[in-house]
């Protein structure tokens, strides 16, 4: 006989897990309690975890974050979400925000018992992002903000005290430029087809219309089929990005307008310098002659003008080979070997698998529908068909390999201590080994913090009086452990420094991301490619704790803006256990270390994909199950 749990949550936990599947309409959802960020696929939901004293904010927060999964497991069809899904991320963010409101706002009228929930779950997640202490709209995101106003206008409801700020903050700019189009909410609120194309229309009121790509009703059926139909058992489980146009404009980018790019931060130096003699010269004038103004300082960010840095004296730029002496990164280094030995045969086949089709696509393609040449056995249905068909040939021919590198990024936080960081060095080990075979030059980077809470900057701070509004308040450590020119061989013990005790703290990924851009800028390769591997969001908790709780997550997606709208370099990413895709627009995030292998070999393998309709389902690939 089993014996009866004495946890006191245990009851409540079952019960709300059997609610979730009757709202949810789904006997076979598989529901459980997790300390880790909460989450829910077609099969699975996680709900937080409740603990022995069943505090009331834990048990709110459980329901309403089980409602809400619930309510959009019944109401939400991934399919009609997938084809009016807009392309650029701000855009994508407008419509799934959206969406969930309207999910939550349907489900508040059939289930009135929910809105309260839900509420609770609200407010908790507005609490925690610091919401409430947001004063300027350019603070607040304005996707979260349009879906708070879709919920308060479908349910009538007040919002709780964050999320009802940052919806003011934003009211007045969305009712002036959508006014009409909110007239018809209620209308389309109970048909996902029809609030799709509302939110679509919205987004572009917006000014984000640029965003949205092809109207998908302007595609004929037949086309959409053989679109999405093709190889289907090849393709893994997709929301439906599709990439395509923007790989393609990506490798049309013309080699001209990166060296244009380097020459104008050439002049720029140089103005630079002009302007600082010019200032010597004018402070040595006579009395009577005025003084020209000091040049104004050159902006930290290229990405965002207004993003501050108290101090960047102690942040520093370093090979990981002048963090550790050889003997102990040889030691490393054998540590790494050791410990990762059972998975080093999965990864060699990976890499193997990547290598062939490289080799394939550098090596030689075929050209069909030819008059002569070898007969092409896969048009021979054709002339079974219809006798009077004429043969069909193939012709063997060489392909335009473009001169690539490759730029591995690794988040290099505390959060990734232990097998994460483990597999992600083994990782770019043997694709840079890899892809060195294959004449890809490999750059491996990685990015954490000189201390934990600020060090030497915060110390300055506190010596200045604490200043309002310091901006970004930590010393940079920015380590490179393979330069892109430097050989495999030579390189290889460094990737034994991530095993170093001490090194991983803390993570500013924005800037991080903008130093490997401007790295890989400065590259003649035709063709740059950057990979970003990290666990989660931006964490700094000295610039965290006297900035707004935002600061250094905006930051990031204005890197990734930036980063993606000039098209010189192609940017993917994969999260490690957390969603990494509401950052990327080309992104995959991975629930196990153990997959992360598999997914940088098909990101690389994709990127490289001659077909652009098969690079961009491997591309709108959101998630690893």
């Amino acid at each position: 006989m089993k014996k009866p749990s004495d946890n006191p949550a245990d009851p409540f936990k079952k019960a709300l897990a059997e609610t979730t599947k009757v709202m949810a309409d789904d006997p076979d959802l598989a529901v459980s309690f997790t300390v880790d960020p909460p989450g829910a696929t077609r099969e699975t939901v996680r709900l937080p975890q409740v603990s022995r004293r069943m505090t009331r904010e834990e048990v709110l927060l459980a329901r309403g974050t089980s409602d809400a999964y619930a309510l959009h497991h019944k109401f939400h069809d991934p399919a009609v979400a997938a084809r009016y899904l807009p392309q650029g991320q701000m855009a994508r963010d407008l419509y799934e925000s959206m969406e969930n409101a309207r999910v939550e706002a349907v489900g508040a009228r059939h289930m009135p018992g929910t809105a309260g929930n839900i509420d609770a779950k609200i407010g908790n997640e507005a609490l925690r992002k610091g919401y409430d202490q947001i004063r300027d709209k350019s603070e607040a995101p304005l996707a979260t903000a349009a879906g708070y106003l879709i919920r308060h206008l479908a349910t009538g409801r007040d919002l709780p005290g964050g999320a009802a700020n940052v919806m003011e903050l934003w009211r007045g700019y969305i009712e002036e430029q959508c006014g009409e189009t909110l007239d018809d909410l209620e209308a389309c609120l109970h048909d996902q087809q029809a609030f799709a194309k509302f939110a679509r229309q919205l987004i572009d009121d917006m000014g984000y219309g640029d965003q949205l790509g092809d109207d998908p009703d302007d595609i004929p059926p037949e086309e959409e089929d053989e679109e999405t139909g093709e190889d289907d058992e090849d393709q893994p489980e997709s929301t439906g990005d599709d990439d395509s146009d923007d790989g393609d404009e990506a490798e049309a980018q013309p080699e001209q307008s990166q060296e244009e790019t380097q020459d104008a931060s050439e002049a720029q130096v140089n103005l630079d310098e002009d302007a600082s003699d010019e200032l010597e010269e004018e402070m040595e004038r006579p009395e009577g002659e005025a003084p020209l103004e000091p040049p104004a300082p050159q902006p930290i960010s290229d990405a965002d003008p207004d993003y501050k840095v108290f101090s960047t004296d102690n942040d520093e730029e370093i090979g990981a080979e002048d963090l550790a002496e050889a003997a102990e990164l040889e030691r490393l280094r054998a540590y790494l070997d050791q410990q990762l030995e059972p998975l080093k045969g999965a990864v060699s086949r990976l890499a193997n698998k990547l290598q062939r089709r490289l080799q394939a696509q550098q090596n030689r393609s075929w050209s069909f529908d030819q008059d002569e040449g070898i007969l092409d056995a896969g048009r021979l249905a054709r002339v079974v068909a219809n006798p009077t068909t004429p043969l069909s040939f193939k012709v063997e021919q060489d392909t335009e390999f473009r001169d690539t590198v490759v730029t591995l990024l690794l988040d290099n936080s505390g959060s990734m201590r232990g097998r994460p960081i483990s597999i992600a060095a083994i990782c770019a080990d043997v694709l840079a080994r890899t892809l060195e075979r294959c004449q890809v030059k490999v750059e491996i980077l990685g990015f954490t913090t000189r201390a934990w809470k600020g060090g030497l900057s915060r110390e300055g701070w506190l010596a200045d009086g604490r200043p309002q509004a310091p901006g970004r308040l930590n010393d940079l450590r920015h380590i490179i452990y393979k330069r892109a020119d430097a050989p495999w061989r030579r390189t290889r013990e460094n990737l034994g420094l991530m095993m170093k005790e001490g090194l991983l703290k803390e993570n500013i990924d924005g800037e991080a991301l903008e130093w490997a851009h401007r790295r890989l800028e400065r590259r003649p390769e035709a063709r740059k490619i950057l990979m970003v591997i990290s666990d989660g969001a931006p964490v700094d908790d000295s610039t965290l704790s006297v900035n707004p709780a935002n600061y250094l997550e905006k930051h990031l997606r204005d890197v990734i803006a930036m980063v993606e709208k000039r098209r010189a370099v192609e940017l993917t990413a994969i999260g490690i256990g957390h969603d990494v895709t509401r950052y990327y627009d080309r992104a995959v995030t991975i629930t196990d270390v153990e997959q992360l292998a598999g997914a940088m070999t098909e990101q690389l393998a994709s990127l490289f994909d001659s077909d652009p309709r098969k690079r961009a389902r491997v591309m709108g690939m959101r998630k690893v199950a």
